[in-house]
């Protein structure tokens, strides 16, 4: 008697010829498929040179990129965040910040100081997602605060640029406030008459896009970055309605008035260089 023969076409079928577990190289462009070494996306600001996309870029690359030569000066860089839930998901709060730690180089998702771009004094606050996604927990939303506090003390324009998945759930509660602290400072900002430029890159979304990161004065933002509370996957399992291919991106947010400008980063430094000569004037 034949045993019966369980048919798994079905699992098989629909997969893609790379294998599902296998991730493609960082270098390989998403949109078109290009492969670049290191140096060439280097040189090119990791913008992909056949189609404009945009690679991750992580902070001190971001600083680099866009102050002068040795005029940064990193502020509160011994931030560290504590663990006063004692959070355990599958594995300890703790834990996974000595992790993300050791492999971004980073006390925490953001990294803040004073610095000059094309010759224009500003403080800068620059998010890098390779720590726990970007999220913004205590340390995050106290640095930003100290980055508006160091912007009105010198009298100079704050440049944040963001990228981030939200809060950090492993903060809980704590967590939370640290949006409506993170706008009480930008309040504080302007009662200091001092400009507030916002750079969003991908992705921003939920907690910090919902505080700080759109609140400047000026707001622009990366080709395609994903600028969302929440992201058209789950909205669209929510509502059960097919989104535009373009929900939630930097061009939709423009279309609607949500942004002043899209930047592609090549542009962005000089950009930033024109939008601080405008503040300056205007003092």
């Amino acid at each position: 008697m034949a045993r019966p023969r369980i048919d798994v076409s079905i699992e098989h079928k629909n997969l893609p010829e790379q294998a599902k577990d296998e991730k493609p190289h960082p270098n390989t462009c998403p949109s078109c498929g290009s492969h670049y070494r290191e140096d060439e996306l280097e040189r090119n600001l990791r913008v992909c040179e056949h189609c404009g996309h945009h690679f991750p870029v992580r902070a001190r690359a971001r600083i680099a990129q866009l102050a002068d030569d040795g005029d940064f000066e990193e502020e509160a860089a011994e931030l560290r965040s504590e663990d006063p839930l004692e959070f355990f998901d599958l594995r300890p709060y703790t834990e996974r910040l000595a992790e993300a730690e050791v492999s971004t180089g980073l006390g925490d998702a953001m990294i803040i100081g004073g610095a000059a771009v094309e010759g224009m004094p500003c403080e800068l606050a620059v998010m890098d997602f390779a720590f726990m996604g970007g999220s913004m927990g205590s340390v995050v939303g106290e640095k930003l605060c100290r980055a508006c506090d160091a912007a009105a003390e010198r009298g100079v324009p704050l440049v944040a640029v963001t990228a981030s998945g939200g809060a950090r759930m492993q903060e809980g509660i704590l967590s939370l406030m640290q949006l409506p602290k993170t706008v009480c400072a930008v309040e504080d900002l302007r009662d200091a008459r001092c400009g507030f430029i916002s750079v969003m890159t991908h992705p921003t979304t939920a907690g910090v896009l919902a505080s700080f990161a759109s609140l400047g004065d000026v707001i622009v933002a990366e080709p395609g970055a994903l600028l969302a509370f929440t992201g058209p996957r789950v909205v669209q399992q929510t509502t059960r309605e097919k989104l535009p291919d373009d929900f939630g991106l930097a061009e939709s947010n423009l279309r609607f008035g949500h942004l002043d400008g899209i930047v592609p980063r090549p542009e962005l430094r000089p950009f930033l260089g024109r939008v601080l000569r405008l503040f300056a004037n205007g003092r």
